[in-house]
């Protein structure tokens, strides 16, 4: 009787035993398996990217050399990018130095008294109070450090003006000082002295036409003309560099203001630039960006060695400083949702096809560009709307309104057995 039982317990036992013991490698084979199935995902996250390639650029412009006698030394009363009229006296020209330096120094103090003579003006005090004084005072404060953060040194001359006769003015009305007379006297005595020992200038060089003028030339004017874009080289444009001429007769030359040129040579091989496009371009020696439109685009064989013009119409002195700068052709500035380049895929999507009349008239299956992203448990394809590509990466509009789309926030599949 105890040999039964015992034989029993010792079954049930084992039986137990080996029960725990499948229960155990069930359990194992599932984290086992879970752990291999296990998905990598990257949340879609919006992102901001610049369109741009950087290149070697040449000004094209309609030139003319303007020259004098070459006897003496040139006092320009223009500076390089400025706008002149017809008739307009662009140099002055001396037996040497000495009339250039008083020149200066007259143009100096005629400016300071003209700033003291603004201070002193009755109606600058008649509108004066200290509390609107001391707001004005804090608006141009303001205003010089903008213009001096983005270099624009015109403005912030303008702005140190207003800013001195702001503060001189307040100091009159605060009585912290009893006026400028005796400065404005002093100046205008030394004024005089100057005038009395001045000469005339032997020779004045005048503007025929309104254009802007640049104080130098290099030999490329006749050369590099806008009637000639059509016959330039990839060969040209590599070999034009920045010179300038030594001839003693040349006073600079006049600048055709309606428009100018830029050639480079881009890769275009994905045609991402055509004529008519918009664009900016940056240049190494501004601060500024500089909006322009493709004029042609074309090439010797090879479209990776595209020869480009770009046409603008903004000047300034920088634009005019060089002849070949390296340049940044900017075609646009994008925003959207980033997705890894190894996760992109493609799927068949059926979707209804409508009538003029919005009703639907049957389906038709497609093939979109998209990628997988995990909703809960699930895998599901979404579509993609590619705005700009990077190198690993590319950038996808947002649709809002439809939901097929890849949307803010979707983790999308990069790595893992269902997007391998």
């Amino acid at each position: 009787m105890r040999s039964n039982k015992s034989d029993s317990g010792f079954i049930v036992k084992l039986l137990r035993n080996g029960v725990l013991i499948l229960l155990l490698i069930v359990f194992i084979s599932i984290v086992y398996n879970f752990n291999n199935k296990q998905m990598a995902t990257e949340t879609a996250l919006m992102s901001e990217a610049v369109s741009s390639k950087d290149f070697k650029g040449v000004f094209i412009r309609a030139e003319r050399v303007v020259t004098f006698s070459g006897n003496g030394v040139l006092s320009y009363n223009v500076a390089d990018g400025g706008k002149v009229g017809s008739d307009t006296v662009i140099a002055e020209v001396y037996p040497d130095d000495t009339q250039i330096g008083r020149n200066r120094e007259i143009n100096r103090l005629e400016k300071k008294l003209a700033i003291l003579k603004k201070i002193q003006n009755p109606g600058t005090f008649e509108s004066a109070q200290p509390a609107s004084l001391s707001e004005n005072i804090g608006e141009s404060y303001r205003s010089l450090i903008y213009s001096r953060d983005m270099h624009n040194y015109d403005e912030l001359r303008n702005e140190m003006e207003n800013l001195l006769v702001q503060m001189s003015t307040y100091q009159i009305i605060t009585k912290s000082v009893t006026g400028f007379e005796q400065q404005i006297t002093d100046i205008n005595a030394e004024l005089a002295e100057i005038k009395a020992e001045s000469i005339t200038p032997s020779e004045l060089v005048s503007s025929k036409e309104s254009a802007y003028f640049v104080s130098y030339c290099d030999g490329y004017e006749s050369e590099l003309t806008p009637d000639r874009l059509d016959e330039i080289t990839i060969a040209d444009i590599n070999s034009i560099t920045d010179r300038r001429s030594n001839d003693n007769t040349i006073v600079g030359k006049m600048i055709d203001g309606y428009s100018w040129y830029l050639a480079g040579v881009v890769d275009n091989s994905r045609k991402e630039y055509a004529a008519g496009n918009y664009v900016q371009i940056k240049f190494d020696s501004s601060d500024e960006t500089f909006d322009a439109v493709i004029n042609s685009v074309r090439d010797e064989g090879d479209p990776e060695q595209s020869i480009i013009i770009i046409e603008c119409s903004q000047f300034n002195y920088d634009l005019v400083q060089h002849r070949a700068e390296n340049a940044k052709l900017i075609k646009g500035e994008y925003s959207g949702l980033k997705v890894p380049r190894e996760s992109i895929r493609f799927d068949d999507i059926e979707e209804n096809v409508y009538d003029e009349n919005g009703e639907v008239i049957g389906s038709a299956i497609t093939n979109y560009k998209g990628v997988r992203i995990l909703k809960g448990e699930q895998i599901v394809f979404k579509k993609i709307d590619v705005i700009y590509e990077g190198s690993d990466y590319v950038l996808s509009r947002v649709h809002d309104n439809d939901s097929g789309y890849l949307a803010l926030y979707d983790d999308i599949i990069t790595e893992g057995e269902e997007n391998g």
